[in-house]
């Protein structure tokens, strides 16, 4: 019984996923690389760095019918009145946790404090980020970027 307390502390460090994606806009322009870091499998951090070497970094999450309201309060951070806020109007509600379940949202922050927006379907949405996805980000210029994450 000793033995299986370290097992499955080794086990649970050991559950840290990772991936990459890639994005452009219209045309092929403004390639965007992304990454992405979870350890529980339903949230972490995402990364992108735009071909001017731009980068935003900040949380996601996969949104499910069992997301707590609460949890999802960084998706709404920086926001402010200009932006088109492409049907995130309904604030963190049951109603935005029902529109969104079974996506990956996500939102980014420059070191300049300009925001990235980012809402993916999940290709495998029982392996969250790890089975892949397919979005879109949008700017701060409401410019978007078509993004695909392939399984990891």
């Amino acid at each position: 019984m000793q033995l299986v307390l370290p097992i499955l502390a080794a086990v649970t460090v050991g559950c840290t996923t990772t991936g990459t994606g890639f994005g452009s806009a219209a045309f092929g322009a403004n390639p965007t690389t992304f990454s992405w870091k979870s350890s529980d499998g339903r949230s972490g951090t995402m990364s992108a760095t735009l071909s001017d070497g731009t980068s935003y970094t900040g949380p996601y999450f996969q949104i499910t019918s069992h997301t707590p309201i609460q949890s999802i309060a960084p998706l709404f951070d920086g926001w402010y009145s200009g932006w088109d806020e492409t049907n995130w109007n309904v604030g963190a509600s049951p109603d935005f946790i029902a529109q969104y379940t079974g996506r990956v949202l996500a939102n980014l922050a420059s070191p300049s404090g300009s925001r990235m927006r980012c809402e993916f379907q999940l290709l495998y949405p029982s392996n969250g980020m790890y089975g892949g996805a397919k979005g879109e980000c949008q700017l701060p210029d409401g410019k978007t970027i078509d993004a695909k994450f392939p399984p990891a």
